[in-house]
C-alpha cells in the first residue's frame, strides 16, 4: 500500500463530529486527487458550520505533519447521511397562483391540524413580501433567540414551531429586497434553524406565483410534495394551474388541490351559496392529473378574534380530515 493510500485510509477513519461515525461509514470522502504535491479533497459532513474548522485541522495534521505533503485543498459539502435513529423531516409546500386565495390560512390551519394528530410540526413562512404566518398565530414580532452554534430557535405557538421573515425586520417595515438577498434569507431558514429533534413535518408557506423562492426551495428540499390552493373563481384557478405546472417542471410531486372559499353555507336557507362560482379547483386538479383534496367553505372561526379553527368549528373538522388525507398520501 502506497503512502497516499495509507493517508486516504487514515482520513477515512476520522469521525464526522456531528454524526459520531467515521467518514468511511458515512461515505463522507467524496473524492480526492493528488497532483504536484497538492492533495485535493472533497468531503461531506453533517454540520459544516459547526465542524468544518475542526475536521480541517485534523486532516491538515495528517497531511502536512505526518505525511509531509505541503499542499492541501479541502472542499466541504453537506452530508445527506441519516443515522438509523434520526428522524427524517418531511417538507410539504403550500402554493398558489395568486395572492388572496387564503394560502397562508390554509398553511397555518393545516399545521395546526397535523399537530392535533400528535406530530411535531414546523412552519416556514417563505412568502417574504407578504409574510402573515406570525399574524395568523398572533405571535409577537421580535428577534428570535439563537443557540450556542448560532442556529435560530423558532417561535412557538403551542407545539408548532414558526420561522418567518417578520421576526427579522422592524414591525410594519416593508421588505424591498432583490433575489440574492432573498436567497440568503431562505438559506438561513433551511440551513440554520434549530428544529426540535422530534419534528416530523414542516409546512412551507410559499409566495404566490413562480419566482426565485420556488427555485431556492427546490435546491434545499428537491422533490418535496406540494399542495395547490385556489378558489373556485376562474381567475384564481387559471393562475394556480401555472403554479402547479411550474412546481412539476422542477420536480415537485403534487399532492392535490385545496379549493378554499368554495362556498358559503346559508343557514337561513340551509343551502350552499357559491359566491365565487364553481369548478375552479376541479379544473386545476384535472389538468394536473391529481385530485381535489377538500373544499373549504367561507366560515368565520367560533372565536371571532382568531384566524385558526377549533375542532368544534366545521372548518376545524375539515382541516383535520385534510391533514389525515395528506399524511396518508405521503
Amino acid at each position: 500500500m502506497t503512502n497516499l493510500e495509507l493517508l486516504i485510509e487514515e482520513i477515512q477513519q476520522l469521525k464526522d463530529p456531528s454524526l459520531g461515525i467515521t467518514l468511511k461509514e458515512s461515505s463522507g470522502l467524496l473524492g480526492h486527487e493528488f497532483n504536484d504535491q497538492v492533495l485535493d479533497l472533497k468531503i461531506a459532513i453533517k454540520n459544516r458550520k459547526k465542524d468544518e474548522s475542526t475536521l480541517k485541522l485534523d486532516i491538515a495534521r495528517l497531511v502536512k505533519i505526518k505525511y509531509q505533503i505541503p499542499g492541501l485543498r479541502i472542499e466541504f459539502f453537506d452530508s445527506k447521511f441519516k443515522l438509523d435513529n434520526e428522524e427524517k423531516i418531511t417538507y410539504i409546500g403550500v402554493i398558489s397562483g395568486k395572492g388572496g386565495v387564503g394560502k397562508s390560512s390554509v398553511s397555518a390551519n393545516l399545521a395546526l391540524a397535523i399537530s392535533r394528530l400528535g406530530f411535531k410540526v414546523g412552519i416556514i413562512d417563505t412568502d417574504v413580501y407578504g409574510s402573515s404566518i406570525p399574524s395568523i398565530f398572533k405571535l409577537p414580532i421580535e428577534p428570535l433567540d439563537t443557540t450556542e452554534d448560532d442556529e435560530i430557535i423558532p417561535a412557538l405557538y403551542g407545539d408548532i414551531q414558526v420561522i418567518s421573515p417578520e421576526f427579522f425586520m422592524p414591525k410594519n417595515q416593508p421588505l424591498m429586497w432583490r433575489g440574492p438577498m432573498l436567497g440568503k434569507l431562505i438559506t438561513h431558514f433551511f440551513k440554520s434553524v434549530c428544529w426540535d429533534p422530534e419534528t416530523k413535518y414542516i409546512i412551507m408557506d410559499l409566495p404566490p406565483g413562480t419566482g426565485d423562492i420556488q427555485l431556492d426551495v427546490q435546491t434545499f428540499v428537491p422533490e418535496s410534495p406540494m399542495i395547490i390552493v385556489t378558489t373556485p373563481h376562474p381567475n384564481a384557478s387559471h393562475v394556480a394551474l401555472k403554479a402547479g405546472l411550474g412546481a412539476m417542471e422542477i420536480g415537485h410531486p403534487i399532492l392535490g388541490v385545496v379549493e378554499n372559499m368554495s362556498y358559503y353555507y346559508n343557514d337561513c336557507r340551509q343551502e350552499k351559496d357559491y359566491i365565487f362560482g364553481q369548478g375552479g379547483g376541479h379544473m386545476v386538479a384535472d389538468a394536473l392529473k391529481t385530485s381535489v383534496l377538500i373544499e373549504i367553505p367561507i366560515n368565520q372561526p367560533l372565536n371571532p378574534e382568531s384566524f385558526l379553527y377549533d375542532l368544534e368549528d366545521m372548518n376545524g373538522k375539515l382541516y383535520l380530515a385534510l391533514a389525515k388525507k395528506i399524511l396518508e398520501k405521503l
